[in-house]
């Protein structure tokens, strides 16, 4: 995974642009894993790990009603989480994961459920959502691995757009 995070500072760097983590079940694993390369402080910004379900409300804005209806793994709560950490640290980019890692389900969704959510410019929002297998640990890696794939995969695009 620390060529992923590579890969990705190395485009984050390239497009003079930055990134902020909002962590659920990985609990800062993503921002661990950005920060291992040597030089990542020229791209990423921090994270928030919102574990609890009201500090997604509280400290990333994720509305308190969403939250109420839907619960805490949902594609809309990772959104909402992506672009609050975004605008809470100033970055250019926001990615966040929500999702059940088990060993019980959680607001109805099976171990395994995962939302990904980039927010960029403009509002932009990317999303991916998965089921992953395994044991808690895989089922966190896993969130990493995708996480930064998505990421990656944002930021190919945009500079794609932009230098071509």
């Amino acid at each position: 995974m620390t060529s992923a995070a590579a890969d990705v500072l190395s485009l984050l760097v390239r497009g003079k642009a930055t990134v902020a983590v909002a962590e659920s079940l990985t609990a800062g694993l993503i921002g661990a894993t950005l920060t291992t390369p040597s030089g990542a402080s020229a791209a990423f910004r921090g994270g928030v790990i919102a574990y609890a379900t009201d500090l997604k409300a509280a400290i990333l804005g994720v509305p308190k009603d969403l939250l109420d209806r839907e619960g805490a793994v949902h594609p809309d709560v990772a959104a909402a989480m992506a672009a609050g950490v975004r605008a809470l640290a100033g970055s250019t980019y926001g990615l966040a994961v929500t999702g059940v890692a088990g060993p019980d389900e959680q607001d109805g969704k099976p171990v395994g459920t995962v939302h990904i959510a980039v927010s960029g410019p403009e509002g932009a929002i990317w999303r991916r959502d998965a089921l992953f297998p395994g044991s808690r640990e895989e089922i966190r890696e896993s969130t990493v691995r995708e996480g930064l794939d998505l990421l990656r995969g944002v930021l190919e695009a945009q500079m794609g757009e932009h230098s071509g």
